[in-house]
């Protein structure tokens, strides 16, 4: 089969299904590369390591909620893609793998940069062979993660460069067609005169029927109208406690009759604690085939009946302002020194509506749910599916990109403001490298909360005072990594912050005069996390 002719191909099937694809450099994925250069209805963003081609290209498909492609050469360049193969599943994200291989006469030969790449992600992505135009034909977007193994011969370059074809189109969200695949679960009954929470996780939507019940929502869930802290759990757990509300003292059944789980929600230990109370009826609402715990009932849809009394949404508030404001006291103890929860804090209270906010998957989504994320405006994004630290970076310039192309039209590139931690960020400070011909982000800051190590680990079991003696080399894992070397070597802006005042500031500077890709590093202290996370829970 003629390579230019069957590349040609499969671009023209892309370019009905993606306005996007990021492509990384290699011989055998050559006749690709002429052929997705010549769409004019593609966007080509170009990535020499395939690992971040693969986060750049989730980090778009986040915001576009629609596939977008990423293109490698054949070997174990198709094997790095693999961590955003399956985050995109576990988040139900829309991600086409397309990877050039050797003719099938040639796999199991020894031949140079071939392996087995058909079948090669499993459960996560079913492959697709392309060896025919046929085949190009037959090339379907119908799951949301898609794997196509395109086998090319030489020769692998065209006689001349190809022309045009196509015309650059308006990115939208879901304009293709090729939306998530959604799984409907029925409608449930539910009666919300019984008193009710919602848990509202990763994946969540505003479930029409529950719009006044009191919601603990995650950073990325929709803002509800009745919001509760989530370190109100800890009340909801308890059968009766006594609260000071409004100047009064008072004692609350505070325990839910029901829980409403929607979506995929993880962070909260107290939280997910109460999925697991056989005192309370728990109903999973979901649209994916991922049904988080063991739900009495599960939907896609409810059915509502009653209404949440006075009295339950007069506990449900007292109980989130309690929370509010432990956290809050916590801060202002100056004993606690600059924490990434501090930083979390300062950025969060910077945002404003129409900005993105990209969370770290480890501390920093966490402490953005303790200082009252979700912000209604604010389009909040983190890795939750596998709830890995891979590719952070790259996803961040991804939702940059996809964010300022879906707004186009405005004067200035919108905001985008990620915040992770400094072993998140050098995991992934590979997704700073973008070459100077490629689409780049407008206005993204990175906020680093560097703290020299592990953060998250001082207030989890390894950081007990009784395991110390190992902690620091396995679990803390200090680096000494100078951020703004970095910075300067991938060619970003540097700033840093060392106090809060600084970080304030520095973020309303590069708000009024924003930098393409700007690197805030603000230098924590990790070794009070275990002393305030002790403090917030008490």
């Amino acid at each position: 089969m003629d390579s230019i002719a069957l590349a040609a191909r499969v671009a023209e099937v892309l370019a009905r299904n993606v306005t996007d694809v990021v492509l990384s450099p290699g011989s055998r994925n050559s006749p690709l590369a002429y052929a997705l250069l010549a769409r004019g209805d593609i966007q080509v963003h170009v990535r020499i390591d395939e690992r971040s081609a693969a986060f750049t290209a989730l980090g778009l498909a986040r915001v576009q909620r629609r596939h977008v492609a990423v293109v490698m050469t054949s070997g174990t360049a198709v094997a790095n893609t693999y961590p955003a193969v399956i985050e995109a599943h576990m988040s139900h994200t829309p991600i086409a793998v397309v990877s050039a291989d050797r003719p099938e006469r040639l796999v199991g030969t020894g031949a140079s940069q071939t392996i087995w790449q058909q079948g090669i992600f499993g459960r996560y992505a079913q492959t697709q062979q392309v060896a025919t135009l046929e085949d190009a034909d037959a090339i379907s977007f119908a799951a949301d993660q898609v794997h196509i193994n395109v086998a090319l011969d030489t020769p692998l370059v065209p006689e001349a460069l190809q022309p045009s074809v196509g015309t650059r189109r308006r990115v939208g969200p879901g304009r293709l067609d090729t939306a998530p695949t959604w799984v409907d679960h029925g409608e449930v009954a539910v009666d919300l005169s019984r008193d009710t929470l919602v848990i509202a996780g990763d994946e969540a939507w505003d479930v029409p029927g529950l719009e006044h019940v009191p919601t603990i929502a995650e950073p990325t869930a929709p803002t509800p109208f009745h919001q509760v802290h989530p370190l109100a759990a800890r009340f909801f757990a308890q059968s009766e406690v006594a609260i000071s509300h409004d100047g009064g003292d008072f004692a609350a059944s505070t325990k839910p009759e029901q829980v409403i789980v929607v979506g995929h929600p993880t962070l909260h230990r107290d939280v997910m604690a109460l999925l697991s109370d056989p005192a309370i009826e728990v109903i999973g609402i979901t649209r994916t085939a991922t049904v988080t715990g063991a739900p009495d009932r599960v939907g896609s849809r409810v059915k509502a009946t009653g209404q949440p009394s006075d009295t339950w949404l007069k506990i449900c508030e007292a109980a989130g302002d309690v929370g509010a404001e432990t956290v809050r006291t916590t801060l202002a103890d100056a004993a606690f020194g600059l924490t990434g929860l501090h930083v979390a804090a300062a950025v969060c209270d910077t945002l404003a509506v129409g900005d993105t906010l990209v969370l770290g998957a480890s501390n920093p989504v966490r402490d953005a749910s303790l200082v009252g994320m979700p912000f209604d405006g604010v389009d909040t994004y983190a890795p939750r599916g596998a709830a890995g630290i891979d590719g952070t970076v790259s996803q961040a310039v991804g939702a940059a990109l996809a964010t300022q192309a879906l707004r186009a039209d405005e004067i200035r590139a919108p905001r985008t403001v990620a915040i992770m931690g400094d072993l998140t960020f050098l995991h992934d400070i590979n997704g700073l490298l973008i070459g100077p011909d490629e689409p780049r982000p407008g206005n993204l800051t990175i906020v680093v909360a560097n703290d020299n190590g592990g953060g998250i680990f001082e207030a989890l079991e390894p950081g007990a005072e009784a395991l110390r003696g190992q902690f620091e080399r396995v679990f803390g894992t200090p680096h000494g990594a100078s951020v703004e070397k970095l910075a300067e070597a991938y060619g970003a802006a540097y700033r840093k912050a060392e106090t809060l005042a600084e970080l304030t500031q520095t973020l309303g500077d590069l708000e009024a005069e924003p930098e393409p890709i700007a690197v805030v590093e603000v230098p924590t202290t990790r070794a009070t996390r275990r002393a305030m996370a002790e403090r917030l829970n008490k």
